[in-house]
């Protein structure tokens, strides 16, 4: 494979471990995986899963379901406050597949169930501890309100509760994780008894990636929803989610320049292409991704001595030790893992498997060819 610009590759024998790992333990712990397409938003990353009998998933936009559908996916969880304004794109999705929309107000509510044609499934958003968006589970008298009016409706038939425990993300302790995670199970579970007697197959839904990947007892949910454990990435091998072995993606940006008195190597690959991400050290610096050495069919585990240290827009500055500096000259490609696979996935609009497969991603995508099909 030639590269000559920033390239973003994929290893589909990790993705594939990664993907095996996740489905194992949702079939060990008795609940479903819807996993979370927006880590990767590609069609044929998306094949990988239903390869494992995935049917269902999540993502996070309108688009998203949309170019998802196109692609034969028949039951879809748009885990993102309803945007009232894509009315007309929801009802239309709703014609093709098994449509889950998210709630977190009433005045939602009322705008779905006015403007909604056709039957979806609808989720309340619950607020646990991560304090982003939802209604908070001691809020009765919200929900109340809320659910009073999915009651009413026609179209909207409640499936659930959903919450995402997006504080195990600061964490780096099993056992804060654990206790986050635990909360948010309780929690749901004491509003599945409250309201289970006017709605008796309410499900509850729950996901992200620490908490899946790193606790061993998920049950107590009926579904979980992670998403980035697909690709991994330096936050969660920090975290403790994974291994260096189990990141799927890798940077390969060319060498521009070198600046021997700074040890400095410049490469093509800035924030438009990483994103602005970064993991704070013990000696209060920061790192934008980890230097690899490239092989053959993948990548290293990251080497000490070279670091991904600044970016600008375009450009990168790579810190390098005597010894690290010297290996590298203009032309060549260094590799580097990304902080932040979600947000280094869609900057990037594509990937390059270490097969030489080119594999599309939603972002390089052109709108119009997300109408219907």
């Amino acid at each position: 494979m030639r590269i000559t610009t920033p390239t973003l590759l994929l290893d589909k024998r990790k993705a594939l471990n990664n993907i095996g790992r996740m489905v194992q333990k949702a079939k060990e712990n008795g609940v479903r995986l819807r996993p979370h397409f927006k880590t990767h938003q590609s069609a044929q990353v998306g094949a990988w899963f239903q390869e494992f009998g995935i049917d269902a998933i999540t993502v996070s936009s309108v688009r998203m379901a949309r170019y998802f559908a196109n692609h034969g996916w028949k039951d879809i969880m748009i885990a993102f406050p309803a945007n009232v304004l894509e009315m007309d794109d929801m009802n239309e999705l709703a014609t093709r597949v098994n449509l889950h929309l998210l709630a977190v107000n009433v005045e939602t509510v009322e705008a779905l169930s006015i403007g909604l044609k056709h039957p979806v499934q609808l989720w309340v958003k619950i607020d646990t501890g991560y304090r982003r968006t939802g209604v908070l589970a001691n809020n009765h008298k919200e929900l109340d309100r809320l659910l009073g009016q999915v009651k009413e409706s026609g179209n909207l038939h409640f499936a659930g509760f959903v919450a995402h425990d997006g504080h195990t993300y600061k964490q780096t302790d099993i056992y804060a994780i654990q206790t986050i995670h635990n909360t948010s199970v309780y929690l749901l579970q004491l509003l599945r008894k409250r309201y289970k007697g006017q709605f008796p197959n309410l499900q509850l839904s729950i996901g992200d990636t620490p908490s899946c990947s790193i606790l061993s007892d998920l049950s107590g949910v009926d579904e979980i929803r992670p998403g980035n454990f697909v690709f991994y990435d330096l936050t969660q091998q920090r975290i403790g989610s994974c291994g260096f072995d189990d990141i799927a993606v890798c940077m390969a940006c060319p060498v521009v320049a070198k600046h021997p008195k700074r040890g400095e190597i410049i490469i093509y690959g800035g924030s438009v292409h990483f994103s602005k991400d970064a993991l704070a050290q013990e000696d209060s610096s920061v790192l934008y991704g980890r230097v690899v050495e490239l092989t053959n069919d993948g990548w290293t585990t990251p080497v000490n001595g070279i670091d991904l240290v600044s970016l600008s827009q375009e450009h990168g500055v790579v810190k390098a030790s005597s010894r690290h500096f010297e290996k590298y000259h203009v032309g060549d490609i260094i590799g580097i893992l990304p902080v932040h696979s979600c947000l280094t996935a869609d900057l990037m609009r594509g990937y390059m498997s270490t097969e030489g497969a080119w594999l599309e991603h939603l972002s390089g995508v052109p709108r119009q060819e997300l109408v219907l099909i």
